[in-house]
Parts: C-alpha cells; sequence; structure tokens
C-alpha cells in the first residue's frame, strides 16, 4: 500500500505557526508533562570537535516527545554551529520528523533550519513569564542578541507590556542589530531598546531578565538583582553551558523547571546543586505544574524567582502537531 508522506519548509513552516496557538501549545504540553500524560526519552548530546573553528564547536541535539492522545510523536534533530555565520552559512538548521502514533508511520518532514526550535523555546519564555513575572514590567533585560533575544521578546509582548528594553552582548555590533531589530518589530509597542556595556548594567532594576547565551562562564550575579524580579535562563541546554552564578539559585525563592529530571543533568540547576548551593529539594516545582494549576506561580510582588528552561521533546511535537494541524 501505498503512502505520502508531506514534506514542509521552512517558509511554509513559519506561514503556519501562530505565536498565540503555539504559547498555548506550551502550556498544554508542559502541563501533559508534568502530570504523566507525555513521553519523553533523555536528549541525545552530541559534539562535534572537528568543528571547532575559532574557539567554537558544533553541536547536535536529539530530542523526541509524545503527548498521549495525540496523532503524532516526534523526533527532532538540531544543530548548532556558531562559527557557521562566518563561512557565510547559518548557525542553526534542523529537522522534526512526525510520524503516526496509531501505526509509527512517517507522516511529515518539517525541514524547518530549527525555526521550530526557535519558536517554541521563545513561546516556552512567554508561559514561564505569563505565570511567574510581575504583572506591571517597566524593563527587561536581554543578555545575548541572537535570533533567540528576538524570539523571546516579540513572544515576551503577548503576555506582558513594558517600556524598555536592555540589551547587553560581547560584540557591541551584534548587541546593536539585535536592538535595531526589535525597534522595527510590529508586534512590540512603542519602547526603548538600550545596549548596555555590561550585563550589571542590563539587569539592574529590571523586573525580567531572560538570558540567551551559549555561555559556558557564568555571566549573571546574584548582587545584581532586585526583589520581585523574574530570570528566565534559555541558553544553558548541556552540561557544560552556565549563564547563572550559582549564587543566584541560592538567593532565589523559588525555582522552577522545565523538567526536573533533565535540569538535574544540564541547565543551571544542575550546576548549583552539583556546586552545593542548593539541593534538589529546593526545587519548587516543574513549569508544567503550574501551567495545570497543581501549584501556584508567583505569589508575592517581592519574591525573586528562575525558571530553568533546558528545552524538552513535548515542546517540539506540540509546536509540530500544530504545523500539521493548520495544513490540513
Amino acid at each position: 500500500m501505498s503512502r505520502e508522506v508531506l514534506i514542509l519548509r521552512e517558509p511554509e513552516i513559519r506561514a503556519l505557526l501562530d505565536p498565540r496557538a503555539c504559547i498555548s501549545a506550551m502550556e498544554q504540553a508542559f502541563a501533559a508533562y508534568s502530570t504523566g500524560q507525555a513521553q519523553l526519552p533523555a536528549v541525545i548530546h552530541l559534539d562535534i570537535p572537528e568543528s571547532n573553528v575559532w574557539q567554537k564547536r558544533g553541536e547536535i541535539h536529539v530530542k523526541a516527545g509524545y503527548l498521549h492522545g495525540g496523532r503524532y510523536y516526534a523526533i527532532k534533530i538540531v544543530s548548532g554551529f556558531p562559527s557557521n555565520p562566518q563561512l557565510g552559512l547559518p548557525a542553526n538548521d534542523g529537522m522534526v520528523v512526525m510520524f503516526e502514533a496509531k501505526t509509527g508511520a512517517p507522516a511529515a518532514f518539517l525541514l524547518d533550519n530549527g525555526f521550530i526550535t526557535d519558536f517554541r523555546t521563545g513561546a516556552a519564555g512567554a508561559v514561564a513569564a505569563k505565570y511567574l513575572a510581575r504583572k506591571k514590567i517597566a524593563a527587561v533585560a536581554v543578555i545575548g542578541t541572537g535570533g533567540q533575544a528576538r524570539y523571546q521578546m516579540e513572544m515576551l509582548a503577548r503576555e506582558r507590556s513594558f517600556s524598555q528594553v536592555r540589551i547587553w552582548g560581547r560584540d557591541p555590533h551584534k548587541a546593536q542589530a539585535c536592538a535595531d531589530a526589535l525597534a522595527k518589530s510590529r508586534v512590540i509597542p512603542a519602547c526603548n531598546f538600550v545596549v548596555t556595556e555590561s550585563v550589571q548594567e542590563a539587569v539592574e532594576d529590571a523586573q525580567i531578565v531572560i538570558t540567551v547565551t551559549a555561555s559556558r562562564e557564568p555571566l549573571l550575579r546574584a548582587a545584581w538583582l532586585k526583589p520581585g524580579v523574574t530570570v528566565i535562563a534559555v541558553g544553558s541546554d548541556a552540561p557544560d553551558k552556565q549563564e547563572l552564578a550559582v549564587d543566584v539559585l541560592a538567593r532565589a525563592h523559588k525555582i522552577v523547571a522545565d523538567s526536573l529530571a533533565q535540569c538535574l543533568r544540564l541547565g543551571e540547576i544542575h550546576h548549583a546543586v552539583k556546586r552545593g548551593a542548593i539541593t534538589k529539594e529546593k526545587i519548587y516545582a516543574e513549569l508544567g505544574e503550574i501551567t495545570a494549576g497543581l501549584k501556584p506561580g508567583r505569589t508575592s510582588e517581592d519574591e525573586i524567582i528562575v525558571c530553568d528552561l533546558t528545552g524538552v521533546g513535548v515542546q517540539d511535537v506540540a509546536a509540530a502537531s500544530l504545523v500539521l494541524e493548520w495544513h490540513s
């Protein structure tokens, strides 16, 4: 019996993924994972030392997920080669393969060049802000200048209003380019975009701090944070990556993980537990426990809350399923 497998490329996928629908899908996916209604195997991480050009090696992540009752399960392969732009190539690439849950038959190849990962990660940041950030926001700090910095801000704008964004990056030219791109965004209302000379300058007095770098050494210090701040840490998706000093987690009133089991192996929680700054018992909740209504999110204006987003496969299957739903 012949069967057709759908093939979609990045422009088609971009046209099909709606931001608000994706944010809602992430809420539901996190809830499903934390309530036992999803399956999520461990991440496969692969480093490519031969690609270590200009001291930046390539890496590949393989993630998979299935939401119980869903039509599809997904396997995603995504790569990050930071030196590629110097070679005239995109830094990120990848694809998502969808399979029919009833038969295991391939249903679609989504040749998204990493777009689904970027989009659903931005949506996850918006979910974290929805439940963990203060209602009134004046300033947001963004540590990092790549594409994910822009996705995070454009998704955040759908959950919170803010009047200033402070951007820090190691390369001030890239930071300015990021600020200029955000200033042209139709999603973000009238806002003042400022490039800062230091991380400390960016984060002081900010109500939301979003870290989106590939740093392998801490960038953010606890002493710089004011009461009521929400820190959304996105970049530490491998055991050797770290954006937050462990004293940030030690000072936090609440620590939230996207997947506790995964965050104990990698991410900011992994470093803080390994260094003895916190015990795993200090982890307040998984984000899905909060979106499912099992635990409250922010309960005080003065709480310092850290959310460790390492990226889970149920996000990919939820976002990719949206693509197929809208395509049909």
